[in-house]
Formats: C-alpha cells, structure tokens, sequence
C-alpha cells in the first residue's frame, strides 16, 4: 500500500532553524539515539559515543559556486542556478575542467524575462584580465534549461564559477550568501568539487575531531556522492512512491571497497548522503548477481522489487563489484543513483548514522523514519524541547539503532 507522508512530518518553529553555523564547527550540540535511549552531550565530543572498533564513512564532495546573477540591460535580473552537465557520461570534477565552453543543466529565475534567443553576459576581472562570460539556452530539459557558457579566459569552469558565482546556500535559509558561507558550507575534508548542496552532517567535524577519532582506532573511508538540489524538493505527491527523486553521481575507490568489504565491524555514515551511496554500491552488486543491472545506475525503487531471501549478503555484493571492476580494469567506479530509502527498506551496509535534524515531509525524514523507525519522532521532539538548531547549519545526532 503507498505510504501517505502526512505521517512523516513535524511542527518546525522557524526560529529553531538556524541561520548561521556556531564560529566553532564542533561546539554544535549532539543527541545521541543508542538502542532506544537518548543522551545530550556536544559534538566535539563524539568520539566517547562511537563504537571503537567502527568505519566512519565521509563524503569527500565539494560544493560549487553554482549560482549565478546575470543582470540584463533592462535591469532584470536573471538567475542561473547550475545543476549537473549536461552529459554525466564522465565524472563532474573532471568536467568542472573544461576550458573555454561548458554545457550544464540550470535552473533559470525569472526565467520569463530571458528569451530564448538572448545571450546573457558579464563581465569580471581575474587576476588583471578583464574575462567576459557568455550564457546561451540550447533547450528545455523539463522545468529546467540546458545552458551553454563560453569564456575568453584560461581559467577552467570550476575557477569561473568561483569567480562569477556565490555560495547556493539552502532556500530555508531565507538570506543572501555572505562571504564567510564559501568556508562555512563546506566540510573540511571536501576534495572533490561537483556538489551544489553540502553534506552537512559532515560540516561539524575539525581537524582535531579527526584526529581524535583515529587515535581511538576508528577507521575512516573517504567516498564520493555529488550532492544535488533535489536533496531540498519537498514532497507534493500525495503517496510518497510518487515523488521524483533527483539523479546524483557517486564517485568510488577501488580500495574504498576492498576496505568496506574487509571491514567487519560497524559501519557509520556520515550523513545520508555517504548512506545512500553505500546502499546503492550494495544494490550495483546485488544487480550484477542477480542479472538485473549491466552499469551503475541505480532507479528510485529498484531496492522494493526483490524477495528478501533472493537476496545476496553484503559481502556477496560488494565481492561482485570488486569483479565486475577487475574484468573492466577499472580503479574507480563512478555510477549514478535516484535511490528513494523510506520505511520498509532494509539497509545493507549502513548500521549507524550521524546527521543533521532535517525539513518535515521531507525526503531525509522518510530515511530517518527507516532507519530507527517511529523512534524519530521522539528523537525530533526532544530535540525541540531542548532548543536544537535545526537544518543545515543545525545541530547534529547519532543514530545507534
């Protein structure tokens, strides 16, 4: 029976949600969910709330300047919200290289004010060289607009959207990015650029954090999942099956998976974006077992269409891949997933979770609601009571089910 999201929300005052980070990462406070009992403690602290023998699991994407502000002659202005490229064919950091042109996937405001056969332009100067950028629309894509950017630099389409581009803070945030965001949201480990939202269960960790955690023993596995806006998409269906989820490309080592494979205690990811990449690496493998998949690209229900005793172990899936790697001579494994986890999912690899408090009817609730159950309401609940800060620049919990 589809399941009706009116059962997943919550009333979210808006002063609990926060606006900015604390000026200290991992001063943000922390509630610890562990076999049904709740503690209250601070983050920087985490490392006496974390099994000592468990795998941490980060995401290592860095968030792009992808918003744009084009101001026509008329004084309109247009914005031109970078997404994804238009072709995903290769990974988006390499693509984030290109020089001269770059073809990307927007989503145009005011878009009514730009015809379709205008060219937007703007002008900046980079390092004493007066650089003029180009927009042009080559079609629709949906709601969206394929654009065409030209340059007359040599700076690459990273350093031009650095350049030309600001921070795409969350919606929720009801403000302008300022220029403290371009450190702020961002994680201090990101590496690899091509996210237009951060991780932001990973944005309360510190050198210093890190560095305690593996004094400890705890491992710590470093793995790519470029986040999208569709992380923000709230649901509108009236049955959640129905809602789209967004395409995000996923990035792998081939030693990330010898390593999630060898690794026999638990496994705690570092927001649901590192979980949904790890449950869609199981289910690549679980495809290639079972003759269902031929690539890495994972539909939204694709995990809800198997009987569960078809299904191979972790060990089995994640073997399949390393061999499916092998035979095509690869050492990094790039894929895509429109993964939808709500309740009824049985998770694979994950077995603990560290994220942030997330939007009612939201996408991130229904994962939360899978993975401790109808406890979430409790955990949310109590963080109200105790005066969280809520959403990305929020508080954080740890989640040990």
């Amino acid at each position: 029976m589809p399941l009706d999201f009116n059962a997943y929300t919550y009333e979210l005052p808006r002063e609990r949600i926060a606006k900015f980070p604390l000026k200290k990462r991992d001063e943000s406070r922390l509630l610890v969910y562990s076999s049904g009992q709740t503690k209250h403690t601070l983050f920087k602290d985490i490392e006496n709330e974390l099994p000592d023998t468990c795998m941490l699991v980060f995401n290592e994407t860095k968030v792009i300047q992808a918003r744009m502000i084009f101001t026509k002659n008329t004084g309109a202005q247009i914005e031109v919200f970078c997404l994804e490229p238009d072709n995903l064919n290769d990974e988006i950091s390499y693509q984030l290289k290109n020089k001269k042109q770059a073809v990307w996937n927007c989503f145009v405001g005011n878009r009514r004010k730009w015809k379709s056969n205008k060219v937007l332009r703007q002008e900046m100067d980079i390092g004493g060289i007066a650089v003029q950028l180009s927009a042009e629309q080559i079609r629709s894509e949906g709601k969206n607009v394929i654009i065409r950017f030209n340059w007359n630099s040599k700076n690459d389409f990273s350093e031009i959207l650095e350049h030309f581009g600001q921070t795409p803070i969350p919606p929720y945030l009801d403000r302008e990015a300022i220029l403290e965001d371009a450190q702020n949201y961002q994680t201090v480990y990101a590496r690899l650029k091509g996210a237009v939202a951060a991780p932001t269960a990973g944005l309360h960790f510190t050198p210093s954090v890190l560095e305690r955690l593996s004094g400890k023993g705890m491992k710590q596995e470093f793995i790519t999942l470029h986040v999208s806006a569709g992380t923000f998409q709230p649901i509108e269906t009236r049955y959640i099956q129905d809602h789209p989820m967004q395409n995000e490309q996923m990035v792998f080592s081939k030693r990330n998976i010898q390593n999630l494979l060898n690794h026999r205690n638990k496994i705690i990811c570092v927001g649901t974006t590192s979980l949904r990449a790890l449950e869609s690496l199981y289910w690549f493998g679980a495809g290639l077992i079972l003759h269902q998949l031929e690539k890495f690209d994972i539909e939204k229900l694709f995990p809800y269409t198997f009987k569960e005793e078809d299904l191979p172990s972790k060990e089995e899936a994640l073997s399949a891949v390393l061999d499916y790697m092998k035979i095509a001579k690869l050492t990094q494994l790039v894929g895509e997933t429109r993964i939808f986890i709500y309740p009824s999912y049985n998770f694979r690899i994950c077995e603990g979770l560290i994220t942030n408090y997330h939007l009612p009817k939201s996408t991130l609730i229904l994962l939360v609601a899978a993975f401790i159950g109808e406890e979430w309401k409790k955990i949310y609940r109590e963080a109200i009571n105790n005066d969280y800060r809520f959403l990305s620049y929020g508080d954080s919990s740890l989640l040990l089910p």
